[in-house]
């Protein structure tokens, strides 16, 4: 058998049954990084005897008899804005250039007990503000589909590392996206649960409100089986639901079936203008493929969605004002050289430390917080973002699951929108409704040909089974399979009208992190 080629579930049952060893996968996928990575650049920094370690703790186990973990020996990337106990964590700024954590957070600790491995950190735009991966402070990460192209981001690094077959199993987190516009550019499953579905506990915040904590994988049923292991209450997360955490791997049992009767519809807002013509023609086919399936589809609108990115300008970069408050110079992290006086020293670490992405939503968030504009921007941006959740709690009085795009357009030039920041917020725009509402949503690969496309489903809160039921019954009726964009011997890229497209060859860009 071809490690890289099994699944999450069959490779863990593989090395449940004593046909693999745990140690053997991790080489396998560390060969793979170090065949593969010089191009993609999805890892900041790679973990080889970490790696190496939790795969040979697996096998012991296994050997003395114990029951097998539910991920013992799967190979995991986790987006470097989640701490890991005593392995560097940046989240892609300079200004946090060398922290190691003295603590781990709960989602990755909950996935080293269920026997993952950890095979590195991924690369993301700084503290995770971008949809593109170009916004890093190390250097930018390529999409395996087409490296002329951007992965999306922010967490693109975790994407990319899936795609290109350097991982298994992925964490990212989702504040207007991120999770689901790369799951969408690089062709795998994207998760958003449900805010509070998963505890942030160690999640180095971005905005409090908004972010969670998602899942990266080859299929839906991978990604049922990581969202059931990192799901659940946890004390130390306030935010964190106590809600009942379901089997949702039994969800997926209803197979062919999963989408007989479902009532879906379909927000004629999420495919009007802005909408590539490839893009709403791969949705537009996918809907058909669920209702063949069973389902039951009609239109629905969502009024207020064309307010939802201005809303999110505001109420994101506010909440980011405040938390990277604490970048300072003084407690850890970078530090500039010299300065006159302690002022002096705060402005020069932060100029040093932060980046042009970073530094324009503070500022925009500080201004929206300041005396005399918080009435204007900040209290109107919250009552919007009410007006979307109920626009929301109105279409599912109707209707089980929503079905739409997840980006507006397939994966875009590498450079392209880095002079026009508007351009760049739009990749996001029909993602961040979900998590205004604070509500789950998955993104599936839908495109038969050229560069990859993503259907989003929406669901109510705590709704993550039916959601997981959907996408699972779509991917049976699609014949949908996950296939590596293999680092060598792939066919050439194919464009946004699915034509050859030649790459140029280009050099590496900024230094390896590493």
């Amino acid at each position: 058998m071809d490690v890289l080629d099994l699944s999450a579930r069959q490779l863990a049952a593989a090395i449940a049954r004593r046909e693999l060893r745990a140690v053997d996968a991790a080489r396998a996928y560390l060969d793979a990084i170090a065949a593969a990575d010089d191009e993609v650049r999805a890892y900041l920094r790679v973990t080889p005897d970490r790696a190496l370690a939790d795969a040979a703790a697996v096998d012991a186990h296994i050997e003395r008899g114990d029951a097998a973990p539910p991920l013992g020996g799967v190979p995991t990337a986790i987006k470097d804005n989640m701490c890991t106990l005593g392995v560097e964590t940046s989240c892609g700024s300079r200004v946090l250039a060398g922290f190691v954590p003295p603590y781990e957070s709960t989602a990755t600790s909950r996935l080293w007990q269920a026997g993952a491995a950890l095979l590195g950190k991924t690369n993301l735009d700084e503290f995770a503000m971008g949809s593109s991966t170009e916004n890093s402070g190390f250097f930018k990460t390529k999409n395996p589909r087409d490296r002329a192209t951007v992965p999306g981001g922010s967490s693109g690094g975790s994407a990319a590392a899936i795609a290109a077959g350097e991982a298994l199993l992925a964490l990212g987190s989702d504040t207007g996206g991120s999770v689901r516009q790369p799951a969408a550019l690089c062709g795998v499953v994207g998760m958003k649960p449900t805010y509070g579905r998963v505890s942030r506990y160690g999640l180095i915040a971005f905005a409090s409100s908004l972010d969670v904590i998602g899942t990266l994988t080859r299929d839906v049923g991978d990604c049922a089986l990581a969202l059931g292991v990192i799901a659940g209450c946890d004390p130390r997360d306030a935010t964190c639901a106590g809600s009942p955490v379901p089997d949702f791997l039994a969800a997926l049992a209803a197979g062919d079936d999963g989408a007989a009767g479902v009532r879906i519809g379909v927000p004629r807002e999420y495919l009007g203008a802005g909408i590539e013509p490839a893009v709403r023609d791969a949705v537009t086919r996918a809907i058909e493929v669920l209702g063949a399936a069973g389902a039951r589809i009609d239109e629905c609108s969502l009024p207020h969605t064309e307010h939802a990115l201005a809303a999110y300008y505001i109420v994101a970069p506010a909440e980011a004002s405040s938390n990277l408050a604490r970048y300072d110079g003084v407690r850890y992290g970078h530090r500039a050289a010299g300065g006159g006086d302690l002022y002096d020293m705060y402005c020069r670490t932060r100029g040093e430390g932060f980046g042009p992405e970073v530094k324009r939503r503070i500022m925009l968030g500080t201004f929206a917080l300041a005396a005399g504009y918080y009435d204007a921007y900040y209290r109107k941006a919250q009552q919007v973002r009410a007006l979307v959740a109920r626009d929301f709690a109105a279409a599912f009085a109707r209707f089980d699951v929503l079905a739409a795009p997840t980006s507006p357009t397939v994966a875009f030039p590498l450079g392209s929108r880095a002079g026009d920041p508007l351009a760049m917020y739009m990749s996001d725009a029909l993602t961040i409704p979900a998590n205004l509402a604070g509500i789950p949503a998955i993104s599936i690969p839908c495109a038969a040909d050229g560069l990859p496309v993503g259907l989003q489903l929406i669901a109510p809160a705590f709704s993550e089974a039916l959601l997981l039921q959907v996408a699972h019954a779509y991917e049976r009726a699609a014949g949908a399979t996950f296939s590596r964009a293999r680092a060598a011997g792939r066919e050439a890229p194919r464009g946004r009208a699915g034509t050859r497209r030649r790459e140029a060859p280009r050099g590496r860009e900024g230094g390896t992190g590493r």
